[in-house]
């Protein structure tokens, strides 16, 4: 079969299962907008209000179902708006394939209008990329690229192709999906190693973060947990894989974890760290982390080995081969003293938020959410205090129902990724929260939810301020506010109407529960602005650089 470039890219989309991509049209991808044009019964196209918005909803379709996400832009400026989308995904670890048009081969090099070496621009922040210089070479460079997307480590990759190789043709031979690489397994002397340590351990700790739910593991994690009675910790990342209502989840760890989890971690004569990579904001400082413990790092991407923190044992390894190895070796252990302990710090010490449904509280607004939706909705947030309170009072007890830029720390991302979950899941409830400030960033994806007559609830935790700025202004630069009030007039109803949305505005807990009861009946988006105090701080908190024994809990 004969057939351009244009025709190929679509032809290997559908081979590669891809139903749904997210983009923007411009001069160098005309080609290839005429043929999903013709092919728009098998290839669904989502056209977003900015191609930011087009990669962060393809990188919320890719997190809320484990496929790889897929977006679309144009040359210059189309592609380079791609470009922070692209970083969220790295550094999170979300498989993505980015698709840009560039100029005509001819033009390249010659500083022509709308082009720009995009490839080069987004070295950084891919696991590989790709400039097609030939047609012939089209097919199986898109083939390669959803390869390596989805092997080992998973991350974006990018595929530039200049608008003279999509109309160019040649014969088009069909295929089917490269073979994924068998993801490492630890030897078994490593895997016998750790199993020992876990069966001579009496405090031991299990802290988990991403790479459990990008390999499947949770059961696996549970039946370990519970075999050797390991209490265990999670980062942002691992939301769901284990329900914080567990006895043996501790929470979440780190900056804004639970003091309980991280006193367990303090005292612990054993650390197991999985799919997780030792960050700045979970090791706040490298030099006194976990003082008494050996520590186990268990992680797919030798890279992270050693990189933030000296371990004592390692295995470079998926976390679902690593827990099915080491499962058998793993003695039945109680460790009831351990036990009491952090039972002990839990009632003590663990941050307790007073309620009043007079105002708005987040943990009360976050606990109302939960009851007010199915237990299976996807929630996608923005970056800011919104996204700390969500992650410490998230009721989430499934993987892929929270969705978060955790690694780049992306405002703007949320609206986005909400976008990409409902398109995956439709009959699904997907609510956005987010902030004043983050809703700001990106409140323009609001059309694209509009016009595909989307039903995602947006609640915006609206302070008024910058409000995690605010908060270090506040406690660590002396009360200096600087550029963290920017009196804004937003009223979030009228725009909300303006867009063709519906919205309202709360101020007590009844009527937010009203609110979300009636956000749930109407088709289409809707915003609830829900006011918040601007003085709200996210506790408890460990300054950047501390340890635990500078933790903040009022």
């Amino acid at each position: 079969m004969v057939k351009n470039g244009s025709e190929i890219l679509v032809e290997v989309l559908v081979e590669q299962g891809v139903d749904t991509i997210f983009g923007y049209p411009g001069g160098s991808v005309l080609n290839i907008y005429d043929a999903l044009y013709q092919n728009s019964g098998r290839i669904r196209h989502i056209l977003t209000a900015h191609e930011q918005g087009a990669s962060h909803a393809a990188d919320g379709y890719a997190r809320s179902t484990g496929k790889t996400g897929v977006c679309l832009a144009t040359s210059g400026p189309g592609a380079t708006n791609l470009v922070t989308g692209i970083a969220t995904a790295y550094m999170d670890s979300i498989p993505m394939v980015a698709i840009t048009g560039n100029v005509g081969t001819s033009l390249i090099g010659r500083d022509s209008f709308q082009e720009v070496y995009i490839a080069g621009i987004t070295m950084p922040i891919t696991k590989h990329n790709f400039v097609v210089r030939n047609v012939e070479e089209l097919a199986d460079t898109l083939r390669d690229a959803f390869r390596i997307a989805n092997t080992g480590r998973p991350g974006p990759v990018l595929v530039d192709i200049p608008k003279d190789v999509t109309a160019a043709t040649c014969e088009y031979i069909p295929g089917a999906p490269l073979p994924i690489e068998e993801p490492p397994a630890a030897p078994e002397a490593q895997v016998r190693e750790i199993a020992a340590l876990i069966n001579a351990s009496e405090r031991p700790v299990i802290y988990y973060g991403g790479g459990v739910e990008l390999s499947d593991a949770s059961e696996a994690l549970f039946a370990l947990m519970q075999k050797a009675d390991i209490p265990s910790a999670h980062t942002m990342m691992a939301i769901g894989c284990i329900p914080d209502s567990e006895p043996l989840s501790l929470g979440m760890i780190g900056m804004h974890g639970t003091v309980s989890a991280d006193w367990a971690v303090e005292r612990s004569d054993l650390l197991i760290c999985l799919g997780a990579r030792f960050s700045d904001r979970v090791a706040t400082d490298t030099r006194r982390f976990a003082p008494d413990a050996k520590i186990v790092h268990v992680d797919i991407d030798a890279a992270e080995i050693n990189k933030n923190i000296g371990v004592d044992v390692s295995a470079v390894s998926d976390a679902s081969k690593f827990l099915t190895a080491v499962l058998p070796l793993v003695e039945p252990a109680k460790h009831d003293a351990w036990r009491a302990q952090i039972e002990e710090w839990r009632v003590k010490l663990d941050y307790k938020p007073k309620d009043d449904e007079s105002v708005i509280h987040p943990h009360q607004l976050l606990r109302t959410l939960a009851e007010e939706t199915p237990e299976d909705t996807i929630i996608a947030t923005d970056v800011g205090q919104h996204q700390l309170w969500s992650s410490q009072y998230n009721y989430r007890k499934h993987v892929r129902q929270f969705l978060t830029s955790g690694g780049l720390g992306t405002m703007g991302f949320g609206y986005g990724a909400a976008i990409g979950a409902q398109f995956a899941y439709p009959d699904r409830t997907v609510v956005h929260i987010t902030g004043d400030g983050s809703f700001h960033m990106n409140l323009n994806e609001m059309v694209t939810a509009v016009s595909y007559d989307l039903p995602i609830i947006t609640v915006i935790m609206n302070n008024r301020v910058l409000g995690n700025v605010r908060q270090w202004q506040t406690m660590f630069y002396g009360k200096r506010y600087s550029a963290t009030d920017p009196q804004r007039k937003t009223d979030y109803v009228k725009l909300a109407e303006a867009f063709g949305a519906r919205g309202c505005r709360v101020s007590n807990i009844a009527e937010l529960r009203a609110a979300l009861v009636e956000a749930r009946k109407r088709k289409g988006p809707f915003i609830i602005d829900c006011l918040i105090d601007k003085d709200e701080r996210v506790l408890p908190m460990i300054p950047a650089g501390g340890t635990i024994d500078d933790m903040v809990v009022d």
